[in-house]
């Protein structure tokens, strides 16, 4: 589905890719890290998502001739604009699989390649990975909040432009949401589309039982009907009943079930779940929906609502408590003497300092009950045996150390692309969704909070650790 986006970049990108072409150094090999900060919603972990696309991106880097006509206005010298016309990327990319539990601090794609490039895909890159994955991210919390009941993405008219609903739609699947309202979503990458009546359809009828009765007759094998057009429990879950009575039992089909969208959900649900069960439809589900998110979900299950399956619009789709997956592109490491040598980014901010160097991130995993233990940072060509103990310690406080053994290390950063060829095979979105609830079942519960959850640790190598600390004393000369 996506087009050339070549062009969709900071116009620093630009500025800096023909600095480094007039200063020679284009072709000069550079590492840089995408990772970010801080867990949106303050939970306990992300969920990586927009891998595909970020591939797809990649693909289609070409600069077309209404691309260099536009710079060539824009005052770019004539050797950068025939650089840019002849450009093919040529980048080693690493990337964490999509639907992989990720934390803050630890590198989530990885670029090696000419600077100059690597510079270039900068903005797509952030946007890509950074909006899918705040998706995923809160898509899983509303799923998780359900409880095991079915949890639908209504937001595409709410998202922030189309590709937001679209793309939005995918990343809540891949994170657990059971379907979608958006229907290129499911032309696209298969996420399923479902949906049945809004209020204008009653509306347009002279009697809401007149309306229930023709979509029942429309549609036998999926009669869910709109019961709050004018009062849910008088005329609506009575006239949902007439329907199923008149309509379907006649024909032998069982109604689908029922959706509320305004009022006391919670209360509503209590009511038209005895009537219907005692109208003889034990088995017609109740769907809600009305601006919900994971914290009214929970707490209407608290109450008791009796719902069966939730759909969640604008406050999914936007991630609107909490709308920004910081997401940053840090440059790591930089050729010299035919070796990448290490860079650091210094700041006030303790929170700002980056992590040098080329590395990768391994995953620790309790043999026993298959639950993960931390992440560890290390340089790219530092193994973990996981046949020996490995002592893990906090890079902030350092004397809180711990030495686990009987323990799998599994690394998380796969090959994308090798030499700017694509040799990654993008699995199917079902797989995908599956190997997330699969990865999310290695993260204890208490990590899963809503609330003040277990902080996962995130550590570094004993060598990395010495590097940057050698990188920070030595940026003090300055």
């Amino acid at each position: 589905m996506m087009k050339n986006l070549t062009m969709l970049m900071d116009y620093y990108e630009l500025c800096m890719a023909n600095g480094y072409l007039q200063n020679h150094m284009e072709e000069k090999t550079a590492c840089f890290d995408m990772f970010f900060r801080k867990v949106p919603d303050n939970g306990g972990f992300a969920i990586m998502a927009g891998v595909e696309q970020l591939i797809e991106y990649l693909k289609e880097l070409t600069f077309t001739d209404e691309d260099i006509e536009y710079l060539r206005g824009r005052g770019f010298a004539e050797n950068f604009l025939t650089y840019l016309k002849n450009f093919r990327f040529t980048c080693d990319v690493w990337a964490i699989p999509e639907g992989t539990p990720i934390f803050p601090g630890e590198p989530i794609v990885t670029i090696r390649g000419p600077v100059a490039q690597a510079q270039l895909i900068e903005t797509m890159l952030l946007l890509t990975i950074n909006h899918q994955s705040l998706i995923a991210t809160k898509a899983n919390r509303i799923v998780r909040a359900a409880q095991g009941r079915t949890v639908l993405e209504f937001g595409s008219r709410r998202a922030q432009g189309a590709s937001g609903a679209v793309y939005g739609a995918r990343a809540a699947y891949i994170a657990g949401v059971n379907g979608t309202a958006c229907v290129i979503s499911d032309r696209e990458f298969g996420v399923p589309a479902l949906g049945t009546m809004a209020h204008a359809w009653i509306q347009l009828f002279e009697k809401e039982l007149d309306a229930f009765e023709a979509f029942a007759v429309q549609y036998p094998d999926n009669c869910t009907l709109l019961i709050d057009t004018y009062n849910a429990l008088k005329s609506g879950v009575p006239n949902a009943i007439k329907a199923f009575d008149n309509v379907l039992k006649p024909i032998g089909k069982r109604p689908r079930g029922i959706r509320i969208d305004s009022g006391d959900i919670t209360y509503l649900s209590k009511q038209a779940r005895k009537m219907l069960d005692e109208a003889g439809y034990e088995d017609c589900k109740i769907v809600a929906s009305n601006s919900l998110d994971e914290y009214l979900i929970r707490d209407m299950l608290n109450q008791g609502a009796k719902v069966d399956t939730f759909g969640v619009g604008e406050r999914l789709i936007t991630a609107s408590s909490n709308p920004v997956f910081g997401g940053v592109y840090k440059l790591v490491a930089v050729e010299s003497g035919g070796e990448l040598q290490p860079r650091i980014k210094v700041s006030e901010n303790v929170g700002k300092i980056t992590n040098p160097g080329f590395k990768k991130v391994y995953r620790l995993y309790e043999k026993e009950t298959g639950k993960a233990i931390a992440d560890v940072i290390t340089l790219f060509d530092e193994t973990i045996d996981d046949s020996q103990p490995y002592e893990l310690f906090d890079p902030v406080h350092t004397w809180k150390r711990k030495i686990v053994t009987d323990y799998v290390a599994r690394p998380l950063l796969e090959p994308i692309f090798v030499k700017g060829e694509c040799v990654y095979e993008s699995p199917a979105i079902e797989d995908i969704r599956n190997y997330c609830a699969g990865q999310l079942a290695t993260l204890w519960d208490e990590v899963k909070r809503f609330e003040n959850p277990h902080k996962y640790y995130v550590d570094l190598s004993q060598p990395l650790w010495d590097m940057r600390d050698r990188l920070l004393t030595a940026s003090q000369r300055f």
